[in-house]
């Protein structure tokens, strides 16, 4: 029996290729990194065009218009009637929306605008910046409202037929300066000069009470000829009003004839006295810087009414 050869293994192949060494596998098995995009330029800055500044300046301006007409005016005392509550050189903030808006609330007055929105009345005792027929900015004390019977007698305020309670305190003692002269208009302020040279002038001083509890300081300079009024009742849509200098004032005890108030018409009130925010004694001088801090009256600022 012829021998059968034996099977021979296959013959070998090229052996399979494996991939080349790299020193990190991990950043092999990572995917290739995306190209990164471009930055975008960058904006050209908008140059401040005159457009943009008087833009700003209107914005600003009709803000300003806005809060003196509905929240907050600025107000300056130019005389001594309101003495010893208000000095002359007093700036304060009067609040605009107490007693609502009338005409005299917006610029320029337009007419046809009747009466107040809404409608607001002040209380016995506010101390109110009202317009003056005379077209000015004038500043009393609410004494009497309408309906109210107003008599004075002797220096004396009868309202409703019941004297105002009026007891004497210490005298009011206002220093002499250049806007606050001693204005003597009776015979019991004193005059009297203090350490340094300083003239003080001292006026007789009461406190006045109200129905109803509320009480203010008014003064009281000897016999005048408003020692003596009335009795008068105020209309409808009226206020009487007094000044707390009460010989240096001329108020509703005044016609407009003889340069007073008259029965002051609701609609004339702009707001109510509320803060002061500067008091100075006059002696400032706009070219000297450190005068104005010299004239101040530091413990006026931040009075109430």
């Amino acid at each position: 029996m012829d021998d059968v050869p034996a099977p021979q293994p296959p013959a070998a192949g090229p052996a399979p290729m494996e991939p080349p060494a790299t020193a990190d596998p991990a950043a092999a098995a990572a995917p290739a990194a995306k190209p990164a995009k471009p930055a975008k330029p960058a904006k050209p800055k908008k140059e401040e065009t005159w457009w943009g500044t008087l833009r700003f300046i209107l914005y600003l301006f009709i803000g300003a218009v806005l809060i003196r007409t509905f929240i907050f005016a600025p107000f300056s005392i130019p005389s001594a009637s309101m003495l010893p509550n208000l000095v002359v050189g007093d700036y304060l903030f009067v609040a605009k929306w107490p007693y609502g808006y009338s005409r005299y609330s917006l610029p320029f007055h337009p007419i046809g605008f009747e009466g107040r929105v809404p409608g607001g009345m002040p209380e016995r005792g506010d101390v109110v910046v009202f317009r003056h027929p005379r077209n000015e900015d004038w500043v009393k004390r609410v004494i009497g409202l309408p309906g109210d019977t107003i008599e004075v007698r002797d220096g004396i305020v009868i309202l409703n037929g019941a004297a105002l309670p009026r007891q004497p305190v210490a005298a009011f003692d206002l220093p002499v300066s250049p806007n606050s002269p001693c204005e003597q208009r009776g015979a019991d302020v004193r005059v009297e000069t203090g350490a340094g040279g300083q003239v003080h002038c001292l006026f007789p001083r009461y406190r006045e009470t109200l129905p109803g509890g509320r009480s203010y300081e008014v003064l009281d300079q000897g016999r005048s000829r408003a020692d003596n009024f009335g009795p008068i009742t105020v209309p409808a849509g009226r206020l009487f009003m007094m000044g707390d200098n009460r010989d240096d004032s001329m108020d509703s005890r005044f016609t407009l004839e003889e340069n007073g108030v008259g029965l002051l018409p609701i609609e004339n009130v702009l707001g109510r006295a509320l803060i002061g925010f500067w008091s100075t004694d006059g002696s400032a001088q706009w070219l000297l810087p450190w005068t104005w801090f010299t004239a101040a009256r530091w413990s006026r600022i931040f009075e109430t009414y």
